[in-house]
């Protein structure tokens, strides 16, 4: 399923080009590199990776053209931060060994590229959030309250169009996005944008639990109440006052675990 990266042939950014901005080996990128690392290891716990196929992004911190990748080959549970690829959007690795699979480029390259609000992109398969994309109508129903925290946050990419190999398809993708920050993607899984890695990992990891909580009232086989409009829109501007703040406290307790059970995430 997974697929080598050949670069564009486009070339690298200049070494001058980071003159005035964080060095690659900066306390501020490297701290980015852990977060990042954190959420492959603790997605890993949870069983949101498939195989050596879903990926992480990041914007890296004081760039707006170059990002932060999980490198081709690696399961979640293997990733530490110096593993992380820094590449630009040609395809070329600024630091790091190795490349990114080729899909994880052409989705995530792009979708920073076109929607460069969207500073963090977590692509999975998760399955109860994939398992929505599968079925006949809208993949969320907002009727329980962790499902109204993405309450007017979602889109659905109604185009399947097979394996995302190539620049056309990346732009396709971001294209779909609007003002969305989760992106249903049919027949195929999720792709959670933030503004933070941390606000990135909030919603990813509350998204899958949404959607399998969904998944067995489903399985009762009884009718799913959804929540009125008026209630579910107050609702959810009540938990985007605090997501900030909420995301950070909850990549904070994920690290202090890691560090406890984990500590080779952040090497």
């Amino acid at each position: 399923m997974a697929h080598s990266l050949n670069p564009l042939g486009g070339a690298a950014a200049p070494e001058t080009a980071t003159l005035n901005r964080p060095a690659l080996d900066s306390d501020e990128v490297w701290n980015a590199r852990v977060d990042l690392a954190a959420c492959f290891r603790f997605a890993a716990r949870l069983g949101m990776q498939e195989g050596i196929c879903n990926h992480f992004s990041a914007v890296l911190p004081g760039y707006d053209d170059l990002f932060l990748v999980n490198p081709y080959g690696l399961a979640f549970e293997e990733i530490s931060a110096s593993d992380l690829l820094v590449c630009d959007f040609n395809g070329n690795v600024v630091a790091g060994e190795g490349t990114p699979e080729a899909t994880a480029f052409f989705i995530h390259a792009r979708m920073h590229l076109n929607v460069p609000r969207a500073r963090a992109a977590f692509h999975t398969h998760m399955p109860y959030a994939t398992a929505l994309t599968m079925v006949e109508g809208e993949p969320l129903v907002f009727a329980g309250q962790t499902a109204l925290k993405f309450y007017g946050r979602t889109v659905v990419d109604r185009d399947y169009n097979g394996l995302a190999l190539d620049a056309t398809e990346g732009d396709r993708i971001a294209g779909a996005v609007g003002d969305a920050d989760i992106v249903f993607m049919k027949h195929h899984g999720v792709m959670v944008l933030g503004r933070t890695v941390a606000e990135a990992w909030d919603d990813l990891y509350y998204l899958e639990r949404a959607c399998q909580v969904q998944c067995i009232a489903l399985s009762t086989g009884r009718p799913i109440i959804p929540v009125s409009h008026e209630i579910a829109a107050a609702a959810a501007r009540q938990m985007r006052e605090g997501d900030a703040e909420s995301g950070r406290l909850h990549l904070e307790s994920v690290k202090r675990i890691l560090d406890q059970q984990e500590p080779a995430y952040c090497r």
